[in-house]
């Protein structure tokens, strides 16, 4: 559940089983093995460990570290637009996600503490941008956000015109830019520690 979730598996598993996954948000996949397929997914799982470390392993970026992020103007989900060049001089965070996913709502739901409260007095804006999904849909997810004390900057991306731009594959993926628009963290899902890393992160741009 800590991983990312692509699009194309979300869809794969619903056209598969239909309604028996519910409204698709919380998917589990449970795969068993037999001892000596543990054994051989155990060495392919070190191997995966090593790829990361190197950063060799495409995670889906189209934009990376040291990149000028691309512009884009994001509809809000109060209909205010904001351009992203409309943001220089403050260090902008960009979190893409969709309402189904699990990993993306679980996040949501640290971020306020972990994220929005410790640099709510500094030049630094978070947008959460919806991939994929109409404004009706997502709008019925942030109004039960709401209930649950989640309340920030929400913005659609309906045809993904904004995520094309910056990457591919799993969410969510967080994109760190600072004061000049220059792209200097990215991360993808929810991975234990990984907020952390994003708060730490923030701190270093603030201090420039």
């Amino acid at each position: 559940m800590s991983k990312g979730v692509s699009d194309d598996e979300r869809t794969i598993l619903f056209e598969k089983f239909g309604n028996k996954i519910g409204d698709k948000e919380f998917v589990i996949v449970i795969a068993l093995y037999t001892e000596k397929e543990k054994i051989e997914n155990d060495k392919k799982t070190k191997t995966k460990v090593v790829e990361n470390n190197s950063f060799n392993k495409d995670e889906g970026y189209i934009l990376n570290i040291n990149d000028l992020a691309k512009e884009f103007t994001l509809e809000l989900i109060d209909g205010k637009k904001i351009k992203l060049s409309d943001l220089k001089g403050k260090i902008v965070l960009l979190n893409f996600w969709a309402t189904w996913c699990a990993p993306c709502l679980m996040e949501f739901y640290d971020i306020p503490a972990k994220i929005i409260e410790p640099f709510k007095n500094n030049d630094f804006v978070f947008l959460a941008i919806s991939s994929g999904e109409n404004k009706e849909t997502v709008l019925k997810k942030v109004l039960k956000l709401k209930k649950d004390g989640i309340n920030f900057n929400i913005g659609i991306d309906p045809d993904k015109t904004i995520w094309n731009e910056y990457a591919t594959q799993s969410i969510p993926k967080n994109f760190l830019i600072d004061q000049n628009g220059v792209i200097k963290y990215v991360s993808t899902g929810n991975a234990e520690g990984n907020l952390e890393k994003l708060a730490t992160e923030i701190r270093k741009l603030l201090q420039k």
